[in-house]
């Protein structure tokens, strides 16, 4: 994937898909699963009944939301963007911190916009963004811009040198603008391309022979190196020309560029030029195509035939005009066998051996999945630069200093892990005028901040059972903010760490879900909140101040009606494993002593790795809907975040490592006697629904576990994890070439003999997520197993994540049926 830093505008951020407002209960004490113990809330009353029509109709009825929130340079004011569902390009506005109400951009006030993501000068007094790929500079005294370019060639990337200078990159061509003479420079010009061979002397018999008997020839010769070493000595004594060029051969491409803050280094990540993120001979079919014909679609490449190459680092002396191809020798471990178990049981299992032996690993730069910074970072006015390197297999994480010049790394830290190192909770930074790194690990089993200084112990500035995310370092260096759900794992709150004391703060009282941005001057906090039952508003606290909320975007359509909060509960393992988090939704009119007992659902969450019972307002929005109805017709309703979700910690992540499918049906098997114990629920009329990852768990309750529930709903699943990506699915079953016990054991359809409930299946033709292929092979080989109770529908037009309400809609009426039919 190339991956060439990238100035943005007005760009979103990616948040939660609604937001909210008021107060609901606190957690719950910890419950076991015993009856008695458990003290449920009555539901609502509901005097108008929740129907499919206006629960999967058109989102905006709920409200058009602000997202990608971000604060003015000056502090005064925020901007945001909002959306309407259909609409196809998103309206931008601002809203003073103590106005009422946001303002809309026009098309004419957008270029002078303060932007979202930019570079300033060391004194804090300039901001050079890209703006619609061009390059700009604010003056943040007066707020006046200037343009800096007008071209169709977009900016990549921009950033102050020590002295002011502005330096910007396109492509792989490196410029600066000096700001005392304006002059206009090319620091680096670079050509993925074996260098000219310049003018060479005869080599075989007969070029000698000619340049020996023809006068003309051999004049010809001697004058083109007569010129050659001209130019190369004019190069050398002319200051006006540009630098030569770089040629670094024509077997790979730069992934990504980063530039000292003096201007002197350039440093590279390569990788191979034919390395693409599609497989050549896969297309997914549109069958209806524009023209009335079938469209062929590239496609992603599976995990059983991607082949990473990994990533070299090369540092370019800019002023030496010197290149020094950085060695890996330098990274703890860089060598180790890390499979070497692995391998050994796969090559048993096959009635073979596995000797294991040192050799270096793939490595590339780090690629996590929520970050916006770079994985390469310079101290701000030094030529000392950290990067943040993993390696393909997923076992080994590092974080190391380059020797420039002698093209070295050095192991500042590394973190290793058995099964995967996580693809978030990896930011990581200098701490400024200091041989000091801050950074995000979680080494002791959870996320946490820590501070390295080079030659010298780690200290944790957190410590504690719970998952510090998003951190921030504060404007004076004084304080680095984080968001942690220190409280619950359902609650988040921002807090911040004094640097020198290691003293932590709380800053805001929070009871549900948030994110948040400082502002730039490190005095105010802006949250992006949720509730149970309230989507997601935007919030202004000063810091040490009260909140005050800033958007009312949620309608009243939705805000006034009497929505179930569900019950956060907290469920003792039967397998030994921990607590057991989960969402529970009550009937309408629930007595837990009515002798007829309860009808149950349970839904699983997509991503594998997400958390979702929670005090925010669900990501699902449509599913909370759909589990009030359900509520409303007599089911108890369960969420779970089973084992591999997000929110509980790196053993809770990992559990499921080599084992996909089987530690999370193990926790929906406790899920129902719990509600069996609690909920007065009937254990023999429970059914279990849910996409993607939730489909997936869906097929492996069904086909491992055919006792556990009476009728199942897989939507968009995953039957075969080797036609799924590599960089999701390798961290966690390895390769199918390195593990296929893992990926046999973990595969739906490697089970589907077990099948004896009744199963709806329903994918959308046009899924580049999880290949419609999924479905038709699944359903291909359930055929062949003569299995007669399962049903498909597919969706034409859809994607993985449905668009058009009609489609969610007969997708939910069927879920609806399939339960009303086999569960009452």
């Amino acid at each position: 994937m190339s991956r060439v830093i990238r100035g943005v505008g007005l760009s979103l951020l990616t948040i939660t898909i609604l937001g909210g407002c008021a107060v609901t209960p606190q957690p719950q004490a910890e419950q076991s699963n015993q009856a008695v113990s458990v003290p449920l809330a009555t539901p609502p009353s509901v005097d108008q009944a929740l129907t499919l029509n206006q629960i999967m109709a058109n989102p905006d009825w709920m409200g058009i939301f602000a997202k990608g929130e971000y604060w003015s340079d000056d502090s005064q004011s925020i901007y945001f963007t909002r959306q309407a569902d259909r609409s196809p390009v998103r309206d931008y506005y601002q809203q003073s911190l103590d106005a009422s109400s946001a303002s809309q951009l026009s098309l004419e006030q957008l270029h002078l916009a303060d932007q979202q993501r930019g570079v300033f000068d060391s004194k804090h007094t300039r901001k050079a963004y890209i703006y619609q790929g061009n390059l700009f500079v604010k003056d943040l005294a007066s707020g006046k811009v200037q343009q800096l370019t007008r071209q169709n060639t977009k900016v990549d990337g921009v950033r102050f040198l020590n002295n002011g200078d502005i330096a910007f990159w396109q492509g792989e061509q490196l410029f600066r603008i000096h700001q005392d003479t304006g002059l206009f420079e090319q620091l680096a010009s670079i050509k993925m391309a074996k260098e000219p061979q310049g003018v060479k002397a005869p080599s075989s018999y007969i070029a000698k022979q000619q340049h020996r008997l023809i006068n003309y020839v051999a004049l010809q010769q001697s004058n083109a190196k007569q010129r050659e070493e001209y130019q190369a000595e004019l190069d050398k004594a002319d200051p006006t020309l540009a630098a030569k060029t770089w040629y670094l051969g024509d077997s790979e491409r730069v992934s990504e560029m980063s530039l000292s803050p003096d201007g002197r280094y350039l440093l590279l990540s390569l990788i191979d030029k034919n390395y693409s993120w599609r497989s050549e001979h896969d297309i997914m079919p549109n069958y209806l195509g524009s023209d009335g014909y079938i469209d062929a679609v590239p496609a992603r490449a599976r995990v059983a035939e991607d082949n990473p190459p990994g990533e070299r680092l090369v540092v370019l002396d800019l002023q030496q005009h010197k290149q020094h191809d950085i060695t890996i020798e330098g990274l703890d471990g860089y060598d180790e066998d890390v499979l070497a178990a692995v391998k050994a049981e796969n090559a048993q299992a096959k009635g073979e051996s596995y000797k294991s032996e040192k050799a270096p690993r793939k490595i590339q730069l780090m690629q996590d999945w929520g970050w916006r910074q770079s994985a390469i970072q310079w101290q701000t006015d030094t030529d000392k630069v950290a990067v943040m390197l993993e390696a393909v297999d997923n076992k080994d994480r590092w974080l190391a200093t380059v020797d420039l010049d002698a093209g070295k790394l050095v192991t500042q830290h590394r973190l290793h892990d058995d099964a995967w190192v996580n693809y978030d909770f990896n930011q990581f930074g200098w701490l400024p005028n200091s041989d000091t790194l801050y950074y995000l690990s979680e080494e002791t089993g959870y996320s946490q901040l820590y501070l390295k200084e080079q030659g010298t112990k780690a200290n944790a500035l957190t410590q504690g059972q719970y998952v510090v995310s998003d951190i921030t370092l504060g404007p004076k260096a004084q304080f680095i903010y984080y968001k942690a759900n220190k409280d619950h794992p359902g609650i988040d709150n921002v807090y911040r760490v004094e640097i020198a004391s290691g003293k932590s703060e709380q800053l805001t009282q929070w009871d549900g879900q948030l994110d948040y941005s400082l502002s730039p001057d490190g005095t105010k906090l802006l949250l992006n909140a949720s509730r149970r039952t309230q989507p997601n508003e935007l919030f202004v606290q000063p810091i040490g101040g009260e909140l005050k909320q800033l958007t009312h975007y949620t309608s009243d359509a939705f805000a006034q009606y009497p929505w179930q909060a569900p019950e956060v509960v907290k469920m003792k393992s039967s397998h030994g494993a921990a607590d057991i988090y989960a969402r529970v939704y009550l009937p309408q009119g629930y007595d837990k002593n009515n002798a007829d007992k309860y009808p149950a659902v349970i839904f699983n969450h997509g991503a594998g790795y997400l958390q979702n019972a929670h005090y925010g307002f669900s990501g699902y929005f449509r599913e909370f809907m759909f589990h009030n109805l359900l509520s409303q017709h007599g089911y108890v309703v369960m969420d779970m975040d089973y084992r591999g979700s997000k929110g509980y910690g790196r053993d809770w992540r990992t559990a499921i490592y080599r084992n996909m499918g089987h530690p999370e049906v193990e926790d929906l098997k406790d899920g129902v006697s719990w509600m069996a114990a609690n909920a007065n629920v009937d254990a023999n009329h429970v059914g279990t629904y849910g996409g993607s990852y939730g489909g997936f768990l869906t097929f492996m309750s069904l086909f491992t576990e055919p006792e556990l529930f009476q009728a199942g709903a897989a939507l968009r699943p995953v039957s075969d994890w080797a036609h799924y990506n590599a960089p999701y699915t390798s961290n966690i079953l390895n390769t199918p070439d390195v593990d296929a016990i893992a990926y046999e054991r973990s595969s739906p359809i490697e089970h589907a003999q077990g099948l004896q409930k009744p199963l709806l299946i329903m994918s959308g033709v046009l899924d580049d997520n999880v290949f419609f292929q999924d479905s038709v092979r699944v359903v291909q080989r359930l055929i062949e197993l003569e299995k007669p109770m399962f049903e498909t529908a597919i969706y034409p037009v859809e994607p993985h994540g449905f668009r058009q309400p009609s489609s969610w809609l007969d997708e939910y009426r069927r879920i609806f049926k399939l339960f009303e039919q086999e569960l009452k």
